[in-house]
């Protein structure tokens, strides 16, 4: 059944709608080069870098993909340690969301659904390879969205600054 009852007040058919339809894994590589060497128990851990990167496509009519990549490299002594890279993607639902606050809806709030489970699946890859599990920090994509923002704008004015013209517009 599922007619709202008579004392609740009826869904907005216009609400924003946001879900996740589904998913997965795109791609994933662990790579233990110095292996059996580099997992011994006595050696100091590795110096970690992280890479961090989202991506989104329309698939059609308010369908879209967003792809978060999380990269992480460990050396120790300059020798690499491991690399672990992952490519995790959710397939959305966007509706009645305006066209000015689609993008931040898809880099933003999209990847903020997505993190928890592609910091997990790098976790398992680093504990399965023989490692502590690599716990990526949570990430504020909001403060990376409004970086991308200001470098585009500055972008923008420096083009305008030089007499090129308006910038091309990318996709999200």
């Amino acid at each position: 059944m599922s007619e709202t009852p008579p004392n609740q007040p009826q869904p907005d058919q216009n609400a924003p709608v946001m879900r996740v339809l589904n998913q997965y894994v795109k791609d994933l590589s662990f790579e233990n080069p110095n292996a059996p060497q580099a997992v011994r128990p006595d050696l100091p851990a590795p110096a970690v870098d992280v890479a961090v990167d989202v991506n989104a496509r329309s698939l059609g009519q308010d369908q879209y993909e967003v792809e978060l990549s999380c990269s992480a490299n460990a050396t120790r002594d300059g020798n690499t340690v491991f690399v672990v890279e992952v490519n995790y993607a959710g397939h959305f639902l966007i509706q009645n969301v305006p066209q000015e606050h689609l993008e931040s809806v898809l880099l933003v709030n999209a990847p903020q659904l997505l993190f928890p489970f592609a910091r997990q699946v790098v976790a398992t890859a680093t504990r399965d390879g023989g490692f502590m599990p690599l716990m990526l920090e949570p990430l504020d994509f909001a403060g990376m969205y409004q970086m991308q923002l200001a470098k585009r704008q500055q972008a923008a004015r420096d083009n305008a600054a030089a007499g090129d013209g308006p910038p091309e517009v990318g996709s999200a």
